[in-house]
């Protein structure tokens, strides 16, 4: 099951992890957590060092995976917008407090989310004196 899922793996069964490319090492890691057929899996920085390609390669097979074996996957991951694009649900925090949660399309859709976590949005450019963490904040809390 896991290489029909991640058919890279399995041309590299004879390596060692430790000596497969960062997306492959990721691959290995969510396969060995499906092989105990698990209803929830923790992904902490999918992407990190990844390239995106591979990246979104991850995340697709992530989404499948999802919809097809009823695995819910929970994502920690600052690479906000390719989050958001494959989540059904997300929850934004500041600082260990959950500010915002929602369907993935409402926050994405969000101009708060867009100016702050997304790098778009807002219209005119500003300092960052105006998008100071404290004026965030008292928007969050508003």
């Amino acid at each position: 099951k896991v290489y029909n899922y991640f058919p890279r793996l399995k041309t590299r069964r004879s390596s060692q992890a430790a000596y497969t490319s960062g997306g492959e090492q990721q691959m290995c890691a969510i396969g060995r957590a499906l092989m105990a057929n698990p209803k929830m899996v923790l992904l902490d920085e999918p992407s990190m060092g990844l390239a995106p390609q591979i990246v979104q390669e991850v995340f697709e097979i992530v989404k499948d995976l999802n919809s097809r074996e009823g695995v819910t996957f929970l994502l920690a991951e600052q690479n906000t917008s390719m989050a958001l694009r494959y989540a059904d649900y997300g929850y934004i925090l500041e600082n260990g407090r959950i500010v915002m949660d929602g369907a993935a399309s409402a926050l994405a859709d969000n101009e708060d989310v867009k100016e702050f976590y997304l790098g778009v949005g807002g219209g005119d450019r500003k300092s960052f004196r105006d998008v100071k963490s404290y004026k965030r904040r008292k928007r969050w809390l508003a």
